[in-house]
């Protein structure tokens, strides 16, 4: 499916997005059930989750890899598994180590990726940018606030860094059309200095903080780390941070056109066969819709350690690294 994916809505430009979905179910016998929360329901309930990846270009998107999340209260109960038919060998996972798969899946495949996105629950995971950055491959990811920012400029919870933006930091920009127009918010946006990627000694690759903030409610701010390669601008940054909205679109279609979530089987097995031909088919029609013209937008895609880092550096704005003696094998990522 990958392939077929690839063929037909394939770009060099492409963006992978990691999510996941629910599937509200009764009972007990249904592979990974169990009362958890759900993000689709909003709430605790007794559902499975599927961890997703979807592929979003100018051409169009699709669903492209899937992997069913397994409690530790299913892995650790071997006549349970037995009875779904889950494999001997299928461990605990948590759902970052499912979105590592996946990621590895995709990078080895036909798919041209550019770029990876996921919200917070996913973008935490430092494993995952560590894999994707040896693979060179950019990223704009969600963060908690909480999220520690070490760099050579200090260390910073990221909120207390964004909070410490002088105002001009911050620039209103769209990240894509949504259903009611364009996705309009104010963006700020900084290079971490001292961790640059290089080649024969030429800096191939940047990591940035960015954070989005709510037009009508200030208060209300979002928080990514990214990297990208060398001249990548905000613009882009923001494009692909709004692109990820494009798996919910996905899963809206999938559901809806494809019966992603319509089945009745209990099984392993029978719920990748079903998950899968759904893809197919929704990537089927995304294909169709790409053939015949109707393309998707491409955009639709503790305290301080030390003072502000902020500072302006031509027409952008950078962390400046504040003590000539902290070393870059000082800091972890």
């Amino acid at each position: 499916m990958q392939e077929y994916v690839a063929e037909k809505l394939g770009d060099p430009a492409g963006v992978l997005i990691i999510d996941d979905t629910g599937f509200i179910k009764k009972g007990i016998t249904s592979a990974g059930v169990q009362r958890q929360y759900s993000g689709t329901a909003g709430r605790t309930e007794n559902c499975q989750i599927g961890v997703f990846a979807a592929y979003a270009t100018s051409n169009g998107r699709a669903l492209v890899d899937r992997e069913l999340y397994l409690p530790k209260s299913w892995t650790q109960d071997v006549e349970r598994c037995a009875a779904a038919k889950i494999p001997e060998d299928r461990t605990f996972a948590t759902k970052g180590d499912l979105a590592k798969v996946m990621v590895a899946r995709a990078l080895a495949s036909p798919l041209p990726i550019a770029w990876v996105a996921a919200d917070a629950a996913y973008g935490q995971e430092w494993r995952l940018r560590r894999m994707l950055e040896e693979a060179g491959v950019g990223y704009v990811l969600a963060v908690p606030k909480s999220q520690q920012i070490k760099s050579l400029a200090g260390i910073w919870r990221i909120d207390q860094l964004i909070a410490d933006a002088p105002e001009d930091v911050w620039q209103r920009l769209s990240c894509g059309n949504g259903a009611k127009g364009p996705r309009v918010y104010d963006w700020a946006a900084a290079t971490l200095p001292g961790i640059d990627i290089f080649d024969g000694g030429q800096p191939t690759h940047r990591r940035w903080v960015l954070a989005r903030r709510s037009l009508a409610r200030s208060d209300e701010i979002a928080y990514y780390l990214a990297y990208a390669p060398e001249g990548t601008t905000v613009e882009e940054l923001v494009r692909i941070a709004g692109s990820r909205w494009a798996i919910e679109e996905c899963f809206q279609a999938a559901k809806n056109e494809c019966g992603l979530d319509e089945y009745e089987v209990r099984r392993y097995p029978g719920w990748y066969r079903h998950i899968t031909l759904a893809m197919l088919a929704h990537a089927f029609l995304a294909a169709i819709a790409a053939s015949e013209g109707k393309k998707g937008d491409a955009e639709t895609v503790p305290a301080p350690s030390f003072p502000s880092p902020w500072q302006r550096s031509g027409d952008s704005w950078q962390l400046t690294r504040p003590n000539p003696h902290t070393t870059a094998s000082s800091i972890t990522h």
